[in-house]
Formats: structure tokens, sequence, C-alpha cells
């Protein structure tokens, strides 16, 4: 586990622009349950998550079209709910950072970590605006 002041910073990147902390494994049941789109967010201490995944799911955000519920988790801090959203993620094997897009409680798009590392942040939005596109 990190501490709390450690990760802070990192969690209000995506609380500040309206997505919704999950910490309990039913809050994420529940969320993913909701019928339309979710985006979960699976945040990360790592420079990766810092420098593409949290600012390419940001930019995303600039699409007409878009998730209807904006979620993270946070990997090594909230572990209960980290390893739910896993659950839901699967047959992908566990990330961080990552980014699931879920429809009607469906995943029908993933963003691994391999696929957000050494990436820029605007190909990553451009990733998730072309599955909202499709999705939302």
């Amino acid at each position: 586990m990190y501490p709390a002041e450690l990760v802070k910073p990192m969690r209000e990147h995506l609380t500040q622009v309206g997505f919704e902390e999950l910490h309990t494994a039913e809050a994420v049941d529940a969320i993913i349950a909701k019928k339309g789109t979710t985006l979960i967010v699976v945040n990360s201490v790592c420079g990766c998550a810092a420098a593409n995944a949290r600012p390419g799911a940001i930019m995303s955000l600039q699409n007409a079209k878009r998730p209807e519920n904006l979620t993270t988790v946070f990997a090594g801090v909230d572990k209960e709910a980290t390893d739910k959203a896993r659950e839901h993620m699967i047959p992908f094997p566990p990330s961080s950072p990552c980014v699931a897009l879920f429809k009607d409680g469906e995943l029908v798009h993933m963003l691994e970590r391999h696929h957000i590392e050494g990436r820029p942040a605007e190909l990553i939005a451009e990733n998730l605006i072309d599955a909202y596109n499709e999705h939302c």
C-alpha cells in the first residue's frame, strides 16, 4: 500500500475532471451493472500512468461521444476494488495502468499497460475516442 499523501495528487488528476473513485468491490460491481457505458481507469504510481494513461484518458473526454460513467480504482491502494475491476476485465491479465470500457456490463474495449507504456497521451486519447465513437 502506498501512503495516502503520495497518491493524493495522482488521484486528484482524475477526480478533478469528474472521475469517481471506487474503493470497494461492491462499488465496482454496481457501476459495471449499470446500463450504458462505464470507463474504468486502473490508476498507478508509475510514470506511464502520469505521462500517458491519465492525460490520455482526460484528453479523450473532449469527444462528443463519451462514457456515461467515469470511474477509477488505484492499484496498490484500493486493493479490493482493483481486484474486482480486474475480474471484470478477464481474459486480459492484470496490468497497471490500464483502461477498460464497459457497455451494459460487458467489456467492449481494453487498453493494457503495453498499449500505454511508451505511447504519447494523444495516441491513447485517439484510441479511446475510437472506442467511444463505436460504443457510446
